[in-house]
């Protein structure tokens, strides 16, 4: 399918080839002219923030019991300090991702390595627990700057690469805490957790550091085939979120498309944390061995690491909609397939289904970009994305507070079930998806510049 048909994805005849050039357009060259080097440096830079800050999310269960028992501060009012995290992280993505649109990343990525970085040197010193609030927030807001501006880094200098090159980002957030980790856990005594926490503090400062002087947006015009003779030839060779119109947020907003994607990313991410946060409990309903619930907790940011490189990958070389709705049905699939393997206690094929689970729904990261900047637009990708970015809290409600519900009066099995409902659900819906009308991609002729 070339990029004309109506649903304005990226088809394989899109393919880039490895010099970068996709549909007659030199989009590495172009790139390279501009920046003077690669441009997958662009992308080693995004992911090597998006690494340094991941400890926020992937830490914070081996740090909290330290900081519980120096502090004596009760875990259940700890559990108060991940809930702001994950919604500062996520609601600090729009404003970020406002200003990265209208003047660029630099200055941008500079205060998040002040807020990430500080925030976690600032731990080492806290001693009550609104400290604890603050300092975590804080560097929260320096997470969700750092998130908006990898994946929107990768969007707007590789047009033709959007999946894989979102992909790697995705994934160095989801894997780049495996080494920490076992640093972490080797020293989270009392006496020693100060040290660590202070060491990995200044890691996310020089790191973020780098990063906000390296990055940089390409020009607007950077791909404007009038001047090299081009013409419109060359438009129908782009890729379509540099083909089609860009879309402002509010624009979008106007855009039954929009809403659905927003529906599909609460029924994926609701899908996707509730195996992330409940698996090793699920285990023990059954009466899994410990080994069960210890290497399904310990494989599956594995799997959900390796699935944003290899579907990330796929959907820059087949039909989008297709590659997301057989990813999003499998998804489905696995989850309710964890339930008979739980039921039937057979430990393996458990293990298993969570790997598949996780491998089928985690690239939910990489898809949605993908496909919003090809419907809206590269031009306010950051902004845009962190509007949809915010249904992850749907999901993170749904996961807790609304699991938690249903555990208490149905039980964990229908809970599950309903988990891989919902992930089939989104799988139906990318069929309904299409352009929005007016946006430029319906017919192959390319929209008036906003």
């Amino acid at each position: 399918m070339d990029d004309g048909e109506s649903d304005g994805s990226t088809g394989d005849t899109d393919e880039a080839d490895e010099t970068g050039t996709a549909g007659g357009v030199d989009y590495a060259g172009r790139a390279a002219d501009i920046l003077g080097f690669s441009r997958w440096w662009q992308i080693a830079a995004a992911a090597g923030m998006m690494a340094a800050v991941s400890p926020y999310q992937y830490v914070w269960s081996s740090i909290e019991q330290p900081l519980s028992n120096s502090l004596d501060i009760a875990l259940p009012a700890l559990g108060a300090v991940f809930s702001l995290y994950v919604v500062f992280q996520s609601l600090s993505q729009f404003p970020a991702g406002k200003w990265r649109d209208s003047r660029g990343p630099g200055a941008l990525t500079f205060l998040a390595a002040l807020l990430a970085g500080g925030g976690y040197i600032g731990l080492a010193y806290a001693t009550s627990l609104w400290q604890l609030y603050l300092l975590y927030s804080l560097g929260a807001v320096g997470v969700g700057i750092v998130y908006t501006v990898a994946v929107n880094t990768a969007v707007k200098w590789f047009p033709d690469r959007t999946g894989l090159t979102t992909g790697v980002g995705t994934m160095a957030f989801a894997a780049g805490s495996a080494l920490v980790v076992p640093y972490v856990r080797a020293n989270a005594t009392v006496a020693a957790y100060s040290d660590v926490l202070r060491n990995i503090g200044i890691g996310i400062l020089v790191v973020t550091l780098v990063g906000s002087f390296l990055l940089r947006d390409p020009p607007k015009d950077w791909l404007d085939r009038e001047e090299d003779g081009e013409g419109n030839e060359g438009d129908e060779g782009l890729a379509p979120s540099i083909r089609g119109r860009n879309y402002t947020s509010r624009e979008m907003l106007s855009t039954w498309q929009f809403w659905l994607l927003y529906a599909m990313f609460i029924a994926m991410a609701s899908a996707d944390l509730l195996v992330i946060a409940n698996v090793v409990r699920f285990a023990e309903n059954f009466g899994l061995a410990a080994l069960v619930a210890t290497l399904s907790a310990t494989l599956l940011p594995v799997a959900a690491g390796v699935s944003r490189l290899v579907l990330g990958e796929a959907i820059d070389r087949f039909e989008r909609k297709h590659v997301m709705a057989g990813s999003f049905f499998l998804a489905g699939l696995f989850r309710i397939g964890l339930v008979g393997a739980g039921e039937a206690g057979n430990g393996a094929v458990f293990v298993a289904f969570v790997l598949g689970a996780m491998f089928f729904s985690s690239p939910l990261y990489v898809y949605f970009p993908s496909l919003l900047a090809d419907y809206y637009g590269a031009g306010n990708s950051s902004g845009n994305y962190a509007v949809l970015y915010t249904a992850k809290v749907g999901g993170g409600v749904f996961s807790g507070t609304v699991a938690g519900y249903l555990v208490a009066t149905l039980g964990w099995t229908p809970t599950f079930a309903l988990g891989g409902g919902l992930a089939v659900a989104a799988g139906l819906a990318v069929y309904v998806l299409r352009p929005p009308s007016g946006s430029g991609l319906e017919t192959g002729e390319p929209a008036a510049a906003d």
